[in-house]
């Protein structure tokens, strides 16, 4: 488990082609021009590529709408604005209300970082349909992400591989054989996109969303932002304050953590969703639990078959294997939100049986490979952005001293999670910082959305962006829930309350909670 942080993969893509992607939009007076007034050519959306993600392409809206597609030309580097630029593949719906009472487009990022957008806002825009009554919902594949100068590391056979390795190892020859295919993937990633690596920092994203906000002609950026998303908005609103519209900030990143800390965090995190899933699975009156008579047990179980799997895999789905690895990420990918539960229960109960294939699938599902073995491009994105924006750099050895505390930390996911800082030890371009700075004095309100079970941003992360912002800034609310994230969980508390401020500007108490 590199990180369980939505993780996805890309298939392996020759220089030419990725060069030619690259500096697609180049020329035609794109050096000379004026990108701010760019006219965007929306379309009916085409199926989302391989990159990002797969699959047929958006349904129709409700009202009889279609999804909109175009392409924004964008500074490959913002250091250099006249110089070569990338596309940054966009969608929209068009705002169903009347036209006097829209206020402008709702920009969402949905996470990873290394999401596509223009995949998510699709899936997702039922659940948004409300705030489309005023606002156009526009997203966008990041730069490195999908359509979007897409980062290209490995080939679909090699990805296989790397997330089949043993992520937690035990001896000497294992660290080795660890380090040495982390070495080889991230060298992959430097001879298929040398080009565009430097240049997928979270400061240069946050730039083209300011460029977003003056193409589509709004005068703020009013945006939604989902776990690593609220990240993204945090350093957009540091970047420019005077910008921002209303926003919204939901499973939130701790700012003020470098990458052990944040990885500390999630392990802690990850724990306590698998102590409520026990608690939840042995506590109820109507059914026996499948996989342990109290939760204790359901762990004890969880932990030998972990151990017996690093042993010897069993079958997953032909002709794949489910390996400790692979179990340890299925696990992890269902404890996102208690609507998975019921399908980590079915796939633990099937593994102790000898068959792996559910817990495969949702490790495929983390991993972003779809049922044709074809990857996403959402590790790659993710591993580069990631290390583009962190300065830290982890030895073996220094992870190895700090196994005790992630074990204390999480019996089941600390080692995955401490390993997993290996990956940026020896990429090609310097990370930028130790953490990201969010202090946005001048700043709208924000209002920031804590979730207390949440496993991947932990709920203390909500308080330190507040803070980070700066007073005044930001508005704190609490859902007392479980997953990843709250707005997507159907509360109508939480619902009620961030639809209440992106939709006529009311802003909750401070401190207001959800239950």
């Amino acid at each position: 488990m590199a990180n369980p942080s939505r993780l996805r993969a890309a298939a392996l893509t020759t220089t030419a082609v990725l060069l030619a992607t690259l500096l697609a939009g180049c020329g035609d007076g794109a050096k000379d021009g004026d990108l701010t007034a760019q006219k965007l050519n929306w379309k009916d959306c085409p199926a989302p590529s391989e990159a990002e993600g797969g699959g047929s392409a958006p349904s129709p809206l409700p009202n009889g709408g279609t999804w909109q597609c175009a392409t924004m030309k964008a500074p490959l580097d913002w250091s250099k604005p006249k110089g070569d630029t990338i596309g940054i593949a966009l969608i929209r719906a068009r705002a169903s209300g009347p036209a006097n009472k829209r206020l402008g487009s709702l920009v969402f990022n949905f996470g990873g970082p290394g999401g596509s957008g223009v995949s998510d806002l699709p899936a997702f825009g039922p659940d948004y349909d409300v705030l489309r009554t005023r606002y156009d919902l526009v997203s966008f594949d990041p730069r490195g992400v999908g359509r979007s100068a897409p980062v290209k590391c490995e080939s679909d056979a090699q990805l296989d591989v790397y997330f089949q390795q043993d992520g937690t190892p035990d001896n000497d020859a294992e660290r080795t054989q660890l380090v040495n295919r982390t070495k080889q993937f991230n060298t992959a990633c430097e001879n298929n996109s040398r080009k565009v690596l430097p240049h997928v920092a979270t400061t240069d994203a946050a730039r083209d969303m300011d460029l977003l906000r003056q193409v589509l002609g709004d005068d703020k950026l009013h945006y939604f932002g989902i776990s690593y998303g609220t990240e993204l908005g945090g350093v957009y609103a540091h970047l420019f304050p005077k910008n921002v519209g209303r926003a919204v900030f939901d499973g939130v990143v701790d700012p003020t953590q470098n990458p052990e800390q944040s990885a500390l965090g999630q392990a802690r995190g990850f724990q306590l969703a698998l102590d409520n899933f026990a608690e939840d699975c042995t506590s109820k009156k109507t059914a026996q639990c499948p996989i342990g008579d109290t939760p204790q047990d359901v762990k004890n179980r969880i932990a030998k078959l972990l151990g017996d799997l690093e042993k010897k895999p069993i079958p997953g789905i032909p002709p794949r294997q489910l390996t400790q690895t692979a179990a340890t990420n299925g696990i992890a990918e269902s404890l996102y939100s208690k609507d998975f539960w019921q399908y980590l229960t079915e796939g633990l109960a099937e593994a102790y049986d000898g068959d792996g294939r559910i817990l495969m699938v949702l490790s495929d599902s983390l991993n972003g490979r779809s049922e044709n073995g074809e990857y996403s491009n959402l590790t790659a994105a993710n591993i580069a952005i990631n290390c583009a924006d962190e300065k830290p750099r982890y030895t073996p050895d220094y992870i190895q001293r700090k196994l005790p505390e992630f074990r204390a930390a999480s019996p089941l996911f600390g080692d995955f999670l401490a390993w997993g800082m290996i990956s940026c030890t020896d990429w090609p371009v310097p990370g930028a910082a130790d953490h990201p700075d969010v202090s946005a004095p001048g700043s709208a309100p924000i209002l920031v959305v804590g979730n207390t079970g949440d496993p991947a941003t932990p709920y203390e992360g909500a308080k330190k962006m507040v803070d980070a912002l700066g007073k005044g800034v930001a508005v704190e609310l609490t859902y007392k829930g479980q997953g990843h994230g709250a707005y997507d969980s159907k509360d109508k508390c939480v619902q009620s309350a961030v639809n209440s401020y992106l939709l006529n500007g009311t802003v909750p108490k401070t401190g207001a909670v959800c239950s």
